[in-house]
Formats: structure tokens, C-alpha cells, sequence
């Protein structure tokens, strides 16, 4: 397929050589358009025809348009098109000009052989292709990367800006105009979440090191205005086709809402939703911890079951808001009745169990025990009512009354059981019998 040229010369002689130099083209075939003026060739290539030119070949001297100004005024209607420049040697200044102002390349007439124009031609239409090619795929590149959800910048192997996509743009505060070419450190400023210390280069880093790197997870990127995000990422060195290192990139993402939700979903876990106390896994991890405490130091600590007394008929009569709210309200009282030590958690429905850390002696727990009963026997106003309510407790003691959770935890419950039975709105301390009497009657039931 034939190339299309412009020629754009002013002397018919000139032109009727390029031509027939250009027709005994050996490698290539060109389809030339030969016109003598500046505004003919503006015209033709503002046209539809326009866009069908390969490249153009420009004299800078015509009748309508001298010099540089020739030059400037085709390089806005071509929309690209590649311009090689015909000179004479007295005017070759003027042919670099054009090419720092954006022409491809220049040729002497005066030395100009016949197959030298064609030769030109092909090389600056090669040239054009690949450019054109390169400039398709770093365009597809940088679609991609503005359509990712992380944050890209790259640097030189100065440290200086060359790039930023949508996401950095935001995450940083600096678009790509305003980054472009400044200091990595002042468009990306990142600090160690503890200490407060800006973090060390990981740009710098995997150049120095010639491999990737990552930032710690403590680091904290400030944005351009002070807004603070938790932030993951990996640094890369970015090379040339013989290996050697130009430049770094480095790709980072916002994880403050994934450490949230995760936090989050580690406290739901281990904690009771309604009433928010802990649940039975924390006070599992919790009753271990201070056993294991209580039998370095040789201590005690004692258990505290916990249950409201006819609960089901509130929740039957006043129904379950109600009820959830008297659940609450429970909840609040219990925390106020122990020290901070202390741990009180929900295990399921109307009961409650409360480890007391550390206490001297049974009667230490007694006394607890007894403080909450007259605490939760006072009303508890729930929508502008007064709710009426008493509970049962049975206490386990380490050690004498379990070594291990598990046995501690029953021995509780079956002193919870044996203060129901009693009469309720009563505690009751674990005596070693009990176990077997709460089994036979819970079988007789």
C-alpha cells in the first residue's frame, strides 16, 4: 500500500525531481500530493483528506509563509503527522529549529542524491509507526493502572516524580501536573504509625537493594491536606533493556477499612451483642489467664454464676424489648459492682458469669455476691416502667473448688442450681456434695 506524502515546495522544478526521486523508490511506495503554498497544504491537511497523510515534506521558504513560522503553522493543522524539512545549507539553523520544535528530521537539497529523500522517508515512517505503537501502548498502560483500585507512582533514579495515576492522585492530594518532577519524600509522605517518624524511602530502598521491597505495617500515608490513612505497599526497581536500574515504582493501597472491619469483627467474636460484655470464648481466654496467675502467685479467685430469676415470664408479659432492655440494664449494674479487674460476661440468654480475679477467701466472694443481689433487686425503669426482678448465684473458688476451668465452671453452676432450688434472689458457695445431689435432681425432673 502506497504511503501518501505532502510535498509542500515552491519551485515546480524542485518539486517534479522529489517526485520522480520518490516514484524509483527501491523499498517503498509512496502516492505524493505536491501543493506550492503554505495555505494550500494548511487547507489539505485540515481536510478529510488530511487524515490520510503519512507524512509531509516541507520547504520553509514559500510565497505565502517564510521561515519558522511555515514550520509552526502546518505543525497545528497536522495533528501528528510526521514533517520531514527540506534545507538549504545556508538555512540549516532554521532546520534544527523546527527540529527542537517538533519536526522529525531534515534533509540538505543541495546534497540530496536520488535515492536519499526515499531513504529519509522510509526511516522517519518506521519511526512514526513504532512511536505510534509505543504511544497506543503506554495510553493502554495508563488506562489500566487509572483503573486499578491501588495507588501508582514511579520515579527516576533521582528520586523525582514521573508519574502518578487517579488513585495516588487522590490518596496523596497531588495531581499529576503538580507532581510531576518533584521529590518523592514531598509528594508522598508517609510516617510510622507509633513513633510518628517519617518512614524510610521504600522507593530509594528497592533501587539501592535492586529488588522489592515493603513498607512496615505501622506505615501511615499523610495526605497533602493532613488526612491520615493506614496504607500497605511494595516498592520495585524499575530497569532499562540492558538491566540497568532507572527508576522505582511503587504501588500502595488503604487498608484502614480492612484493619477496621477487622478489629471490628474481632471484637463481635468475643463479645456479646446485645449487652456488648464478653462472651464465653473471652471469659474462657480471661478464667485461664487469671489461673494460671492465681497459681504462680498462690492466690484465689472465684466464679460467679449469675441467672434472673423467672426471666421467661418477663419476656411472656412485658415482651422481648423489654426484655433486652432489663438484659442491659443488668449488664450496666454487674459492671458497677466490680472492680476493673474484674470481668463480667454474658453467656446466653437471661445468665451471666462474673470472674473475680483475685479474692482472699470464700467469704471475699460472698460479699460480692451479695452486692449484686441488692443491686439488680432494685427496679429497673424500662420505657418509664419499673421492672421488678431478682437472680440467683452460685460461686466456685479456686482452687478448692476446681484446679481447671471446665470443672471451676461446673462446680459454679451447680451451686447456681442448688440456690434456685433454695428459694431464689439467693447465692450459694459450691460444697463438694452438691454435684452429685444437683445430678440426681436434675434426673428426677
Amino acid at each position: 500500500m502506497s504511503a501518501k506524502i505532502l510535498l509542500v515546495v515552491a519551485e515546480p522544478e524542485v518539486a517534479k525531481d522529489l517526485e520522480a526521486s520518490l516514484a524509483s523508490s527501491p523499498h517503498d511506495s509512496f502516492e505524493v500530493a505536491w501543493v506550492r503554498c503554505c495555505r494550500d497544504a494548511d487547507q489539505r491537511l485540515r481536510s478529510e483528506a488530511g487524515k490520510a497523510i503519512a507524512a509531509i515534506v516541507l520547504d520553509l521558504f514559500l510565497p505565502d509563509s517564510q521561515g519558522i513560522d511555515t514550520f509552526d503553522t502546518l505543525l497545528r493543522a497536522s495533528s501528528g503527522t510526521p514533517i520531514l524539512i527540506l534545507s538549504r545549507s545556508r538555512d540549516e539553523n532554521l532546520a534544527r529549529l523546527a527540529i527542537e520544535r517538533g519536526a522529525q528530521d531534515y534533509v540538505l537539497i543541495e546534497h540530496l542524491q536520488a535515492a536519499a529523500l526515499s531513504n529519509s522517508l522510509s526511516k522517519l515512517l518506521r519511526r512514526s509507526e513504532y512511536a505510534r505503537a509505543g504511544l497506543g501502548a503506554l495510553e493502554r498502560a495508563q488506562v489500566t493502572l487509572d483503573s486499578i483500585g491501588d495507588g501508582v507512582i514511579s520515579t527516576d533514579i533521582a528520586g523525582n516524580v514521573t508519574f502518578l495515576n487517579t488513585v495516588a492522585e487522590s490518596m496523596t492530594g497531588w495531581s499529576h501536573q503538580e507532581a510531576t518532577g518533584r521529590q518523592l519524600q514531598q509528594v508522598l509522605q508517609i510516617i510510622d504509625r507509633d513513633t510518628r517518624r517519617p518512614a524510610l524511602d521504600p522507593l530509594a530502598l528497592a533501587m539501592v537493594r535492586n529488588k522489592a521491597v515493603g513498607l512496615s505495617a505501622n506505615s501511615i500515608l499523610v495526605r497533602r491536606d493532613g488526612h491520615e490513612a493506614a496504607i500497605e505497599d511494595t516498592a520495585a526497581p524499575i530497569h532499562d533493556s540492558r538491566g540497568k536500574v532507572t527508576g522505582a515504582v511503587i504501588v500502595f493501597h488503604d487498608v484502614g477499612a480492612a484493619r477496621s472491619m477487622s478489629v471490628r469483627m474481632s471484637y463481635l467474636a468475643q463479645h456479646d451483642f446485645l449487652t456488648g460484655l464478653p462472651n464465653r470464648m473471652l471469659l474462657n481466654d480471661r478464667l485461664t489467664q487469671a489461673m494460671a496467675f492465681a497459681h504462680r502467685h498462690r492466690t484465689a479467685l472465684a466464679i460467679l454464676f449469675v441467672d434472673v430469676d423467672d426471666f421467661k415470664r418477663i419476656n411472656d408479659t412485658r415482651g422481648h424489648a423489654v426484655g433486652d432492655q432489663l438484659l442491659k440494664s443488668i449488664s450496666e449494674r454487674l459492671l458497677t459492682c466490680v472492680r476493673t479487674s474484674d470481668t463480667v460476661s454474658r453467656q446466653g440468654g437471661d445468665e451471666f458469669v462474673v470472674l473475680l480475679s483475685e479474692v482472699s477467701r470464700s467469704a471475699d466472694a460472698a460479699l460480692s455476691a451479695n452486692k449484686i443481689l441488692t443491686a439488680l433487686r432494685a427496679p429497673h425503669s424500662i420505657e418509664d416502667q419499673d421492672v421488678h426482678v431478682t437472680v440467683s448465684i452460685g460461686i466456685g473458688v479456686y482452687p478448692d473448688d476446681g484446679t481447671d476451668a471446665e470443672t471451676l465452671l461446673r462446680n459454679a453452676d451447680s451451686a447456681l442450681f442448688e440456690a434456685k432450688e433454695d428459694g431464689r434472689g439467693k447465692h450459694r458457695l459450691f460444697e463438694p456434695n452438691m454435684g452429685v445431689r444437683t445430678l440426681k435432681r436434675r434426673s428426677a425432673r
